[in-house]
């Protein structure tokens, strides 16, 4: 009993910091897929049950921000999600469809590929954009591609998307924040309704992570107002590599 509660405070105190992260600078999920797992969740199921706790917070953003949607380029917004749903409702079944061992070992190279994403993603993006402009039909490929990696895992999607959009859309970043926040939701919308028909959401642990992600969401865009941008991205940036490092050790780290 004991354990259980222990187990319970250590996710909502994780739900807590994965919402700040996510209203400061992204990388949420870095906290509660750890989170969920030390408290004795299975990884698979504990990746299902971070998903479903972040939603709520993603779609309260994308009501926040929807005065700025609209096309990507010459891309509808409609074209858009639907690429999105398609994909993540994938991306969720192939989650369902690995097993757990199988994730162990891939979740250290995926935490590592969503890390160097949060450290370089928009510095990529910028370059990318200098020197390669792609088409309508590249952009859905793209799309169809990050929706299924935001099913199946989702690490700094939203930093992806953004980069790959800049390649079609002259606006600047900031300006895509609208399209990119709701997209980011459609991918999660199809993985969310997948994992709860598959009964791979752990509810217990994952209400009290959503409470507590709702608060840290809420307190988060309170802190950010006072905190110097650089300061949340270095300390985001280091939590987040000392998460994947950590993972690589509990994954290799036994030497079989």
């Amino acid at each position: 009993m004991m354990r259980r509660m222990n187990g319970l405070f250590l996710v909502a105190g994780a739900g807590l910091l994965a919402g700040g992260m996510n209203a400061l600078a992204g990388g949420g999920s870095f906290v509660t897929l750890p989170a969920l797992i030390a408290a004795g969740v299975p990884s698979v199921q504990a990746n299902a049950s971070s998903t479903v706790a972040l939603y709520p917070g993603g779609l309260a953003s994308a009501w926040a921000y929807r005065d700025g949607l609209g096309p990507i380029g010459s891309v509808s917004l409609r074209a858009m999600i639907v690429t999105t749903l398609v994909g993540g409702i994938c991306g969720a079944l192939l989650l369902l469809l690995t097993p757990a061992k199988t994730f162990d070992f891939v979740v250290p190279w995926l935490l590592l590929f969503a890390t160097l994403a949060l450290a370089f993603g928009r510095r990529f993006g910028e370059w990318m954009r200098e020197r390669w402009h792609i088409g309508r039909a590249a952009v859905l490929v793209i799309q169809f591609v990050l929706g299924v990696y935001g099913g199946y895992f989702g690490g700094a999607v939203g930093i992806m998307m953004m980069a790959a959009w800049g390649l079609l859309d002259s606006r600047e970043l900031k300006l895509l924040n609208a399209p990119r926040t709701l997209l980011v939701s459609a991918a999660n919308t199809m993985a969310v309704l997948a994992f709860i028909v598959a009964h791979a959401v752990h509810w217990p642990e994952t209400l009290v992570m959503l409470i507590g992600a709702t608060f840290g969401g809420y307190g988060g865009a309170h802190v950010g107002r006072r905190t110097p941008a650089r300061v949340i991205r270095y300390g985001t940036l280091t939590l987040t590599a000392c998460i994947t490092i950590a993972f690589f050790v509990r994954a290799y780290g036994s030497g079989k």
